[in-house]
C-alpha cells in the first residue's frame, strides 16, 4: 500500500508512535509518505520506501495566526495526487483530521477518493477537544473518518463519553520495538549516573503540570530517606524550573540529575531500577510500556490507559492520582531487596512483549484494508 501519515513531528508519544509506525510499515514493503511541517524527531533516515514532504506555512501579515490547516490539507492534496496514494492516517483530531477531510472533499472534485484512518492519542480528546471552542470541529472530523483509532480503551470510552460520535473506534494499543532495546551497555557508564550501592529511579516526560512533577520529587524524598538512591529527570517544559527549586528546598539538590531532552534514553533506562509516572491523566503512558521493555518496574498511578500497560504486583504498582505515600511505600517494596527488584525486572519485561510492534502493525494493515474496502464499495455504490 501507499499511505500517508500525517502527525506532529515531536518527541511527544504521538509523534513517536506515528513515525515508529511508519518505519515499521516502510519495512514490510509499505511506500509511506511523511506529510508535516518537521522531518519527525525519529526519522533519522529515509530510506527507499519512506518519504518527507514539508508543510510550509507563508507568513502573511495578514494572518494573526498563519493557518496550518490550510496549508496542511492543501499539501495532502498535491502529495496524494501527484504519489498516487492509497490511504491518509492522520494522529490527533485536531487539526490533521480536519485538514484530511477538507484534502478528501477537494480531491473528490478532481474524482480522486482516498479513505481516511483517524487515531486519537489523548491529548486532541480530553483537553483540547474537549474545549468548547473545539468541540464541534473535532466531533465533525470524527465522524467523517473512514476508520477511528484510540490508543486504549480509557480513551475510547472518554471518546464516547465526551463527544457524539457516531463512529466505531477500534482500540490499537501503542506499542515498542522490543528488538531495538538496547541493553549491552557496561557499568562503567552507569558509574556516571550512580555508585554501585545507589538504586536509580527515572521520570521522563514533557514537564507539563498534568505529569505532576511535584510528586516524583516527594516521592524520591521519601525513598533516599529509607535507601541511597538517584533520580534522573529527563525531559523539558514549564514544570522543570519549579522542580530544580522544590530539589534545593528539600536538601536533595545533589542526588537529583535534570538531563533535559536526551538522545539517550535506551542507556539511561538500561541502569534504571524504577520508573515513576504518578501523573493526572495518561491516555496511553508510552514512557512506563519504554521502561517495561528495558526491564524496568513501574510506579505509576492508575489514570486513564496506565492500568491497561503497568500490571498493578507484575510490572510495578499503582496508586490513585496524589498519594505520594501510597507511591513511596511501593517503590520502596520493589526496591529493598535485590530479590525483588530482579523479579519485577523481569516481571516488566515479560509484560512489554504484549505491545511487540510486530503484534501491533499488523493491526494497523488489517484496519487499512478495511478502510479501503470501504472505499471501494461506496465507488461501486
Amino acid at each position: 500500500m501507499k499511505i500517508a501519515i500525517v502527525c506532529y513531528p515531536t518527541f511527544g508519544g504521538s509523534g513517536v508512535v506515528a513515525t515508529e509506525l511508519g518505519i515499521a510499515l516502510s519495512k514490510r514493503g509499505h511506500e509511506v509518505h511523511f506529510i508535516t511541517y518537521k522531518q519527525p524527531v525519529r526519522l533519522d533516515l529515509l530510506n527507499e520506501n519512506i518519504f518527507f514532504h514539508e508543510v510550509n506555512v507563508p507568513d502573511y501579515p495578514l494572518f494573526h495566526y498563519q493557518p496550518y490547516e490550510l496549508a496542511l490539507s492543501s499539501k495532502l492534496v498535491t502529495i496524494i495526487r501527484a504519489y498516487k496514494l492509497d490511504v491518509l492516517h492522520v494522529h490527533y483530531a485536531i487539526p490533521h483530521a480536519y485538514a484530511g477531510f477538507m484534502a478528501k472533499k477537494m480531491l473528490r472534485q478532481e474524482g480522486i477518493t482516498i479513505p481516511m484512518v483517524t487515531t486519537l492519542h489523548g491529548t486532541d480528546i480530553t483537553l483540547v477537544g474537549n474545549h468548547p471552542f473545539y468541540k464541534p470541529a473535532v466531533t465533525f472530523s470524527i465522524n467523517k473518518s473512514d476508520v477511528v483509532t484510540s490508543v486504549s480503551s480509557s480513551l475510547k470510552e472518554d471518546t464516547l463519553r465526551l463527544f457524539d460520535i457516531k463512529k466505531k473506534i477500534n482500540v490499537i494499543p501503542n506499542f515498542i520495538d522490543l528488538s531495538s532495546v538496547s541493553d549491552g551497555f557496561t557499568d562503567c557508564q552507569r558509574e556516571l549516573m550512580a555508585t554501585d550501592k545507589e538504586r536509580i529511579i527515572t521520570h521522563i516526560s514533557n514537564f507539563r503540570e498534568v505529569k505532576r512533577i511535584p510528586d516524583v520529587i516527594k516521592i524520591f524524598y521519601q525513598v533516599q530517606e529509607h535507601l541511597p538512591a538517584k533520580l534522573i529527570m529527563v525531559g523539558e517544559g514549564p514544570e522543570r524550573e519549579p522542580a530544580e527549586k522544590l530539589c534545593e528546598e528539600l536538601g536533595i539538590a545533589n542526588k537529583v540529575i535534570f538531563l533535559g531532552n536526551s538522545n539517550e534514553v535506551d542507556k539511561i533506562l538500561c541502569f534504571s531500577d524504577l520508573f515513576l509516572l504518578p501523573s493526572k491523566a495518561e491516555s496511553f503512558g508510552l514512557a512506563a510500556l519504554e521502561a517495561m521493555a528495558s526491564g524496568v518496574p513501574v510506579v505509576s498511578t492508575n489514570a486513564g490507559g496506565l492500568s491497561e500497560v503497568n500490571i498493578n504486583g507484575v510490572s510495578g504498582y499503582l496508586n490513585e492520582v496524589g498519594d505520594i505515600d501510597g507511591m513511596a511505600a511501593n517503590a520502596l517494596s520493589i526496591l529493598k531487596e535485590d530479590s525483588i527488584l530482579a523479579k519485577f525486572k523481569a516481571q516488566a519485561r515479560s509484560e512489554a512483549k504484549r505491545f511487540d510492534i510486530n503484534k501491533i502493525v499488523p493491526m494497523y494493515e488489517e484496519v487499512y484494508l478495511k478502510a479501503l474496502q470501504k472505499d471501494l464499495k461506496n465507488k461501486v455504490v
